[in-house]
């Protein structure tokens, strides 16, 4: 390792802005719209960008700044820019790649939000979307056409915890020169770090594990610095920017990520331990259970399992909601990642304005549950859904 290359942990606590005269200890909090300017030739300098400096918050500001600085350095990756939420960040980083006339390849497991700027915005400007099925990654070189510039993936997958192989993207995009971008939100830069592999832009929801605490709403994208060059100019006249409140707060979170997630992974997987050898339990998926479909390519990939366990109660549609009804300890929110554990039927609920057999196709049973695994007692936690599904 080199002298200037420290531990994933070191990394997230110290790297920090610049100390000011003062000589904090920790990064201030830069709440101003806009900075000035020594004279007139500095000011048009810095419009310029012949100087690298803050101008307007909407643009950069010091607290943005150190928390893109930081996911850069989880993540391995040259640049990023950083978002008021995961979404703003996943349709800026489309919005300032794609063309009229341009094609994406993605997985059709894909967050709805995302499912719905791609099948129901981003058609206004002719910019269609080809779904493969993530269990079927031998049949993706089958969608890409001449006019394909993006493939796209979550790994694992929103809600059913599927894994696609991201050493194969990154193959595929290789050989066919696309700009592969993976959702990297359920793992975190601390689990999968998809750059090795071959990606060019890794998006995260920041509002999830990274905040870790259900407080704040943000989103970041990094990658390949020229891309993230398009991204920027997008987003600087846009505005999509993440406020500098929201990103302090998310640079303090960095700074116990690793701590935090090695705890959610701990209690992940002996509530999906649990949830195997229940009789009201027809199946469970969670990446690091042997009985996963594709244990080995998680193993391969991620140094943990992740916090969000899914599984199928025996009963379908009213059995499902009967065990949200009958949850005591555990919240049932559309949040994920938070400290506390959070309980979501998707059937009834996220997806439910999706026909049966559209659910299907992506692994969303009537029985389906997902379960955020919190940093609870998991003793406790374990409690709550046995209570529940008894």
């Amino acid at each position: 390792m080199s002298e200037d290359k420290k531990n994933f942990e070191t990394e997230a606590i110290r790297t920090q802005l610049e100390r000011t005269d003062f000589l904090e200890h920790t990064s201030p909090l830069y709440l101003t719209s806009s900075f000035v300017f020594e004279d007139a030739e500095d000011m048009r300098a810095s419009f310029t960008e012949e100087k690298e400096r803050n101008i307007y918050s909407r643009f950069t500001n010091p607290n943005t700044t150190e928390f893109v600085d930081k996911v850069c350095k989880m993540e391995g990756a040259e640049s990023g820019y950083a978002f008021a939420t995961g979404m703003s960040a996943i349709f800026s980083t489309f919005a300032a790649l794609l063309e009229s006339g341009d094609h994406i390849v993605s997985a059709r497991s894909i967050f709805g939000s995302t499912h719905t700027l791609f099948t129901k915005y981003l058609p206004k400007w002719n910019i269609t979307t080809s779904y493969f099925n993530i269990n079927k990654p031998e049949t993706i070189e089958s969608f890409i056409t001449p006019k394909t510039k993006i493939l796209y993936a979550e790994s694992p997958t929103n809600p059913a915890i599927d894994i696609i192989d991201l050493e194969l993207l990154g193959d595929i995009a290789k050989k066919y020169n696309l700009i592969l971008i993976v959702d990297n939100c359920f793992a975190t830069p601390y689990i999968q770090q998809p750059l090795k592999y071959g990606a060019h832009l890794v998006i995260h929801s920041a509002t999830k594990l990274m905040d870790g605490q259900g407080r704040v709403l943000g989103g970041v994208t990094v990658g390949n610095a020229d891309l993230i060059r398009e991204i920027y100019l997008f987003a600087r006249n846009t505005g999509p920017a993440l406020s500098p409140f929201n990103a302090w707060t998310l640079s303090k979170s960095l700074e116990t990520l690793h701590v935090r997630v090695d705890r959610h992974c701990e209690n992940a997987l002996k509530v999906a331990e649990f949830l195997e050898a229940h009789s009201l339990v027809n199946w469970v998926k969670y990446p690091f259970l042997k009985s996963h479909p594709q244990y080995e390519v998680a193993k391969k990939q991620m140094k943990l399992g992740g916090n969000i366990v899914a599984f199928e109660v025996k009963g379908g549609l009213e059995a499902g909601r009967d065990f949200l009804n009958a949850i005591k300890m555990c919240s049932l929110s559309a949040n994920l990642g938070d400290t506390r554990t959070i309980v979501t039927h998707p059937a009834s609920t996220t997806h439910s304005s999706l026909a049966e057999e559209d659910r299907l196709v992506v692994n969303i049973t009537d029985g389906l549950v997902r379960v955020s695994v919190g940093l609870e007692h998991v003793d406790d936690i374990i409690s709550d859904l046995e209570q529940a599904l008894n």
